[in-house]
């Protein structure tokens, strides 16, 4: 896909991967439309994307909130005129034991995390198929693969994100329909949103560093690809998953998969 004149939407662009990837879809040409919940920090991903002279605008969006993302995607085609890249990145995480998790907590996860894309997607589908070459990038994580201690709203919400990509894909490929869509699966990354998060075997299955990812996922969407999990090694966590119980436990506790949260932190504002 060549990013010149390309429309795109990036939620979860005010901070962390989401301003990252709006930021680089801005440098090589892209016209940007960048959602946040937080209208100060999505107010500085424009400022710095247009210091550099690119294109783009910001909109304050709750993205688990049908009738803002309505809203907020017709003031968005307005300003790129024609949408060719929709990145689903908007996303936050409670990292507590279940007991200790509130209603509003599940709530608020799921919302943001899941449903959103349901309101995106169904926002957004009418204008990228009128694009020769769209794509919808739903940014998930390999907590959507493989469940893990102290992560069961986040990982729930997750493998709904992932479920639902994978329905989405093969229901645009039945109806023979151009828009493509990328699964992106990340193990944890150091943005904030898991400070304080461990590895056990950094060697296989490292603390990626933002750049890296954001580069990744922006070179997936040049290439087309339709999966993406990092690091490569984390591939193998649905394989682990559908073992069996004994087997895939005892397999998760070798590589700490239960023990990475031990130590979370995360940060006040929990948008990604």
């Amino acid at each position: 896909m060549d990013f010149e004149g390309a429309g795109a939407v990036v939620t979860g662009a005010g901070s962390g991967i989401g301003k990252l990837i709006a930021k680089k879809l801005a440098s090589q040409g892209a016209k940007v439309a960048a959602w946040d919940i937080d209208g100060p920090a999505v107010r500085e991903t424009v400022k710095e994307i247009r210091d550099v002279g690119g294109e783009s605008a910001y909109f304050e969006v709750d993205c688990g909130d049908f009738e803002q993302v309505l809203e907020a995607s017709k003031l968005s085609m307005r300003f790129l005129g024609r949408l060719n890249i929709l990145v689903n990145d908007a996303g936050v995480v409670v990292g507590k034991n279940f007991e200790e998790l509130s209603e509003k907590e599940v709530e608020r996860v799921f919302r943001v995390n899941a449903l959103s894309l349901f309101w995106t997607n169904k926002a957004f589908l009418k204008y990228l198929k009128k694009s020769r070459r769209s794509i919808s990038v739903t940014v998930a994580s390999a907590a959507g693969l493989i469940g893990s201690a102290r992560l069961t709203a986040y990982s729930a919400s997750k493998f709904a994100a992932v479920g639902f990509t994978s329905s989405f894909r093969n229901e645009l490929k039945k109806e023979k329909c151009q828009v493509r869509t990328l699964l992106v699966c990340p193990f944890y990354i150091s943005t904030g949103m898991f400070e304080g998060v461990k590895t056990k075997v950094p060697s296989l299955l490292p603390i990626l560093k933002p750049e890296s990812v954001a580069d990744k996922i922006v070179e997936a969407i040049n290439k087309g690809k339709e999966r993406l999990i990092l690091p490569p090694f984390a591939g193998l966590a649905g394989f682990i998953a559908n073992s069996p119980v004994f087997l895939a436990d005892r397999i998760e506790n070798i590589f700490g998969i239960n023990s990475c949260m031990d130590e979370f932190v995360g940060r006040k504002k929990e948008n990604d």
